[in-house]
C-alpha cells in the first residue's frame, strides 16, 4: 500500500469514529426521551391530588426544594368490583435527608382508633371504607400526631404486575409456610408477580400474626424499591411505569417526585423498620388491637424527631 493510500485511511478513522460516537449519542437521546415521555405520562395518571386544608400539624408547607423532611402514607388497598375495599396495609414513610434515612412503620389494620371525620372509635382500617384517601390520611395524622404530607395508594391486586415489571424479587423468608398451595422455604427466596401476592397476604398461618404479615410486606416493598433503581431494569422501564400507572395513584406531583429523587435519594439507601406493640382484645365480640399509651408517645416522639418537629 502506497504512503498516500496509508495517509487517507488514517484520515478516514477519525470520521468514521466521530461518525459512531455520534450515533451513539443521537441513540441515547432517543432513548433519553422515551424514558422521560413514558414517565411523565405514567405519572400523570398517576397523579391524584386530595381535596384537603392544609395539615394543623405543620405551620408551613413542606418545601422539598430545600429538603425538608417529609411524610408518606403508603395504603394497600384490595379493591374489587362493587366493593370500595379497605386499607389492608398502612404504611408511614417519614424521610429526612439530614440524616439520610427513611423510617418505615407498619400500622396493624385492626389498631383501634378514632376515625377523624365519622365521629366513631373503630379499626384504623375501616377509615379508608368510610372516607377513602383523605379520611385515612387524617386519621393517621391524629393518631401519629404528625402531619402525613403525601399519600401512595396501591392496589394490591395488581402490586403482582409491578414485581413481575422489575423482574421478580428475592426476600429473607424467616418462616417456612405454604400459603394458597404454594411453599415457601426459610431462607432467601425468589419471587414473581404471584408468588409475592401470596408471601404479602398469608397471616393466618404466621403465629405473630398481623406483625409478621407486615414484616413480609414491608420486605417485598423495600426489595421492589431495590430492583426498580436499578440500571438492570432499565431494559424494562415500559413495562414498570405500566404497572405503575395502572395500579398506583398518589397526590405526589412529577416536579415533586424530581426533588425527592434529587434531594433526598441518600436517604432511600438507609430504610429503618418500625413495628407498633399491641394487645389484642375482643370488645362487642369484635377484635380490636389496642396501643398503650406509652407506646404510642414513644411512636410519636422518634417520627417527630424524624421529621425535626420537635
Amino acid at each position: 500500500m502506497s504512503k498516500e493510500k496509508r495517509r487517507r485511511k488514517k484520515r478516514k478513522w477519525p470520521k468514521v469514529l466521530g461518525i459512531i460516537v455520534l450515533l451513539l449519542v443521537l441513540a441515547a437521546g432517543a432513548y433519553a426521551y422515551s424514558v422521560y415521555h413514558s414517565l411523565t405520562a405514567a405519572v400523570d395518571t398517576m397523579h391524584r391530588p386530595i381535596d384537603r386544608d392544609k395539615s394543623e400539624k405543620r405551620s408551613k408547607p413542606v418545601a422539598l426544594a430545600k429538603k425538608d423532611p417529609f411524610s408518606v402514607l403508603m395504603l394497600g388497598v384490595d379493591e374489587r368490583k362493587g366493593d370500595h375495599g379497605r386499607s389492608d396495609t398502612m404504611i408511614v414513610l417519614t424521610v429526612n435527608p439530614n440524616n439520610n434515612s427513611v423510617k418505615m412503620l407498619s400500622i396493624p389494620r385492626d389498631t383501634r382508633t378514632e376515625i377523624v371525620g365519622h365521629n366513631t372509635v373503630d379499626k384504623i382500617n375501616h377509615a379508608y371504607a368510610f372516607g377513602g384517601v383523605k379520611m385515612s390520611m387524617e386519621t393517621v395524622e391524629k393518631f401519629l400526631d404528625i402531619p402525613v404530607d403525601y399519600y401512595m395508594k396501591i392496589n394490591m391486586e395488581g402490586f403482582k404486575d409491578i414485581v413481575d415489571a422489575v423482574g421478580g424479587i428475592t426476600v429473607y423468608n424467616d418462616l417456612d409456610f405454604t400459603s394458597d398451595g404454594t411453599h415457601f422455604p426459610k431462607g432467601n427466596v425468589t419471587l414473581n408477580g404471584e408468588r409475592a401476592l401470596k408471601f404479602s397476604r398469608m397471616r393466618h398461618e404466621d403465629p405473630r400474626g398481623d406483625f409478621g404479615r407486615q414484616l413480609r410486606q414491608r420486605e417485598i416493598i423495600q426489595q421492589v424499591i431495590n430492583e426498580g433503581a436499578s440500571v438492570s431494569t432499565l431494559a424494562n422501564y415500559g413495562d414498570i411505569f405500566k404497572a405503575l400507572s395502572t395500579n398506583v395513584q398518589t397526590n405526589l406531583t412529577f416536579k415533586e417526585m424530581i426533588d425527592i429523587q434529587k434531594n433526598y435519594k441518600a436517604a432511600g439507601s438507609n430504610i429503618q423498620q418500625m413495628s407498633i406493640k399491641e394487645t389484642g382484645t375482643m370488645i362487642n365480640k369484635i377484635y380490636y388491637g389496642l396501643v398503650a399509651d406509652d407506646e404510642k408517645q414513644r411512636i410519636q416522639k422518634e417520627m417527630k424527631t424524624q421529621l425535626e418537629l420537635n
